[in-house]
C-alpha cells in the first residue's frame, strides 16, 4: 500500500475530535505564520477569515439541535464563537492583535488533545475564564 493511501485511510478512521484537533492546529499555524510574518498580506488576511470561517462553523454546528455536546457547553461555544468574529473585524482593521485568537484556539486544543497528550489543566486564560469558558470541558 502506498503512503498516500495509507494515510487517506488512515485520515478516514479519525475521531470526531481527533479530526477537530487537526484543523485547530492547522488553523492555528496559519495564524502565528501570519502573526510572526511581520506584516499585513494576503495570507495574513487569508488567515484570519480562515480562523473565523472555521469558528462560524463550530458555533452552526452547536445550534443544531441534534449535536451531542451538552446544551451549556454548546452554548458557551457559540458565545465563543461571536466573540472570534468580534475580534477578527478589530484584528484585521489593525486595532487588536491575533494573540487573543490564538490563545483562544490552543486553549480549546488543549481540551481536545488526547487523554495521552493532554498535561496537567492549565487555567484558562483571563479573557476565556471572564466569559465563563471551562478548560476542563
Amino acid at each position: 500500500m502506498s503512503l498516500n493511501a495509507y494515510e487517506k485511510a488512515q485520515k478516514s478512521v479519525q475521531s470526531p475530535r481527533a479530526t477537530e484537533y487537526r484543523l485547530f492546529g492547522q488553523v492555528t499555524h496559519a495564524l502565528i505564520k501570519a502573526r510572526d510574518s511581520g506584516t499585513r498580506d494576503q495570507e495574513y488576511m487569508k488567515a484570519l477569515d480562515w480562523n473565523r470561517r472555521m469558528w462560524s462553523t463550530f458555533s452552526a454546528d452547536c445550534a443544531v439541535e441534534g449535536n451531542g455536546l451538552p446544551q451549556q457547553l454548546r452554548a458557551q461555544l457559540i458565545s465563543l464563537a461571536i466573540f472570534v468574529s468580534k475580534h477578527t473585524s478589530l484584528v484585521m482593521r489593525g486595532r487588536e492583535d491575533m494573540e487573543t485568537l490564538i490563545d483562544i484556539n490552543r486553549s480549546i486544543m488543549e481540551g481536545l488533545a488526547p487523554q495521552t497528550q493532554a498535561q496537567q489543566p492549565v487555567s484558562a486564560p483571563s479573557h476565556l475564564a471572564a466569559m465563563g469558558i471551562r478548560q476542563d470541558v
